[in-house]
């Protein structure tokens, strides 16, 4: 077990790395254009940070729901437990939870493995996921166990978020740990990664598949430690042999001829790319690709629709892959500069409107009540100012207001998207909002520790509220849903 070896990334101007500040000016505005909800990136190069950029307002110290990254994360900490001594990957996951085996067990649920489990071939037809999620005891394991095993393991590729909760249970169970704890001294403290927080089950086990938050940069630091063989200064954090096995292609999980950066095999919880390069992946824009030919790791989050992970691939091959040469480039200070004043001034729109509206007088203060919805909204009223409006809403659990700003970014909290078992604690958000007709006030929340963000406009219809909300990602229909309203009172 290591700890305290953190080192300092160095930043260092592109040409000193192989790139010129031009062609990185360029890869961003490309970005900008072709890929509307980019949060931030770090660029490494032969271990130098590059470039970086938040997009306001979303901030360097600020931490971002990983997904699926998050598994590549709990392969560590198999890769970990296994260099221990703790289990083999070849051991049979019953062996792990005698007391929840199953009555009804299959022979290939008793032929499953820690090394199906690894690579997303544990048999199954269908993911586990929804079955653990809506296992009402909360056992998740024994929700696993339980679903039905169709295939031989081994011979059939099922992403499967459940088979990566089974790893993190496994950890827990051979180490006496929970997952973070057991990463904290052996992989977050020698890479300098403070606050990590993961989501847990019921049963007080890391989610595994998803539910880790880090920053950026400590993605981007896991994603050197994989690219250095498992090497973090003079220390080696990962046993080499994990890392190379855990990026390579286990299993195919599609046509590798296929133009696609999902169908180039599956390692260890880690994604096979295009040109020689392997991720970690997360939904809705979250990852980290690593490019060995290159010697460069490219980290980045956002909050883009589920179709659109491929474009941002696309773009990292067509833009940035061709501009990594081997020779220094002459250094050009106008470009560099200008360079610097692009990361420096990043940032996404504000809600575009008015600051006033004639009708504003009449609906300030008033309380709506609102007709039954899933958000079990009761009661919404928006009290308006000069400087801002102040939200407040109720329902059966709680009220709970938040400031919404003119022309700029305001801090508050709410729970009302959470919309999860994880947690009933306050999500930290940012909004802003405008008039965007003389009846209709748009408002934008976003929950910066997360890809979403929410809008909300408010339409006034004589006495009436119609409040239309659209989330930017979803897995599910990104239809709006609409809330109807009728003034019950007013407050001021």
């Amino acid at each position: 077990m290591v700890a305290n070896i953190e080192q300092e990334l160095l930043r260092t101007q592109p040409e000193q790395e192989g790139i010129a500040s031009s062609a990185l000016l360029r890869f961003v505005e490309t970005l900008e254009r072709q890929t509307h909800e980019l949060h931030s990136f770090v660029l490494l190069r032969h271990g130098h940070i590059i470039a970086e950029g938040w997009w306001a307002p979303y901030q360097r110290e600020h931490a971002h729901m990983m997904f699926s990254v998050s598994k590549s994360f709990t392969s560590s900490a198999v890769g970990l437990a296994v260099s221990e001594g703790r289990f083999s990957i070849d051991d049979r996951v019953l062996s792990f939870f005698p007391e929840e085996t199953p009555a009804e067990g299959s022979d290939f649920l008793a032929t499953m493995s820690v090394r199906h489990l690894l690579t997303m071939t544990t048999g199954h037809a269908d993911d586990t996921w929804p079955y653990q999620l809506e296992r009402s005891d909360g056992n998740w394991i024994n929700a696993f166990l339980k679903v039905p095993v169709r295939y031989a393991p081994g011979t059939h590729f099922l992403y499967n978020t459940g088979a990566s909760y089974m790893l993190a249970a496994i950890v827990q169970r051979t180490t006496g740990m929970k997952l973070i704890d057991y990463l904290q001294p052996r992989l977050f403290e020698p890479l300098g990664i403070q606050d990590a927080t993961w989501q847990e089950s019921p049963q007080g086990i890391a989610v595994g598949g998803y539910g880790l938050s880090i920053k950026t940069e400590d993605l981007a630091r896991f994603g050197q430690l994989y690219l250095q063989k498992g090497r973090w200064g003079e220390h080696q954090i990962l046993p080499e042999a994990w890392v190379e096995a855990a990026t390579s292609a286990q299993v195919a999980n599609g046509n590798v001829a296929d133009p696609s950066d999902s169908t180039q095999g599956y390692g260890y919880q880690f994604w096979r790319c295009r040109y020689g390069a392997y991720q970690a992946s997360g939904v809705f824009g979250q990852g980290c690709i690593v490019m060995p030919a290159q010697d460069a790791v490219l980290a980045f989050t956002a909050g883009i629709d589920v179709f659109e992970s491929q474009q941002l691939w696309d773009l990292v091959w067509s833009e940035l892959l061709p501009v990594m040469g081997l020779e220094v480039p002459a250094e050009n200070p106008v470009f560099q500069e200008a360079l610097g004043k692009k990361l420096s001034s990043l940032t996404l729109a504000l809600v575009y409107g008015q600051r006033v509206s004639p009708i504003a007088p009449h609906v300030s203060g008033r309380i709506y009540g609102v007709d039954a919805n899933t958000l079990k909204i009761e009661t919404i009223f928006l009290n308006f100012t000069e400087s801002g409006c102040m939200v407040g809403f109720t329902t059966p659990y709680r009220e709970e207001t938040f400031p919404c700003g003119f022309g700029r970014w305001q801090q508050g909290q709410t729970t009302l998207f959470k919309g999860s078992w994880l947690s009933d604690d306050p999500t930290p958000v940012v909004t802003s909002g405008a008039w965007t007709t003389e009846d209709s006030f748009t408002m934008v929340v976003r929950l910066y520790e997360t890809p979403f963000f929410y809008t909300l406009v408010y339409h006034f219809i004589e006495d009436e509220m119609l409040l239309e909300i659209k989330v930017n990602a979803t897995m599910e229909s990104p239809k709006p849903l609409l809330l109807t309203a009728h003034p019950e009172r007013s407050i001021i």
